[in-house]
């Protein structure tokens, strides 16, 4: 609210406020397991990316990542727009999970959240490592984010009424 105010000389600042939090989303992008040959039983077979396959879109059932089926489905129409094919991750129930500061960003602000990544091998090791081509896809949803988000976003709004 303080940064609206300070934008609109305080006209209508909170209601301004609660409008664009409605509004908006928030991409929260690291990267995400891939599945590595040595440990492909620590996958789940529906929920396995690989490395030169497109965009990440990572859940986990006890909210260690901010995706829900909402935030998820406008990453999925991104992806179709602008040709790149997005994959799955969810961590399996018996496996630990780390987290990132999306659930985090999304309870403080009451913004959507989304928890996305590009596939990756040997995640926290000295030798990590990633497909080229998943950084254009990135680069390509990225873009067509910050292009076309409000107007699919309001697309499904429409279409909820």
């Amino acid at each position: 609210i303080r940064i609206t105010n300070s934008l609109t000389n305080h006209l209508n600042s909170y209601e301004l406020s609660k409008i664009s939090i409605a509004k908006s989303m928030i991409l929260s992008v690291d990267m995400a397991h891939a599945v590595h040959p040595n440990y492909a039983s620590k996958h789940d077979k529906h929920h396995s990316p690989t490395m030169n396959s497109g965009l990440v879109i990572k859940t986990n059932v006890n909210q260690r990542y901010s995706s829900n089926g909402i935030t998820s489905l406008i990453i999925r129409e991104l992806g179709i727009n602008c040709d790149v094919n997005v994959q799955e991750f969810s961590v399996r129930n018996d496996c630990p999970c780390g987290s990132t500061i999306g659930p985090i960003v999304s309870a403080i602000t009451g913004i959507r959240a989304v928890d996305i990544g590009m596939p990756q091998l040997s995640m926290h090791s000295i030798r990590e490592m990633m497909g080229t081509k998943d950084l254009t896809y990135g680069c390509k949803l990225f873009y067509k984010f910050f292009k076309s988000f409000r107007a699919i976003d309001d697309n499904f709004n429409k279409n909820q009424s």
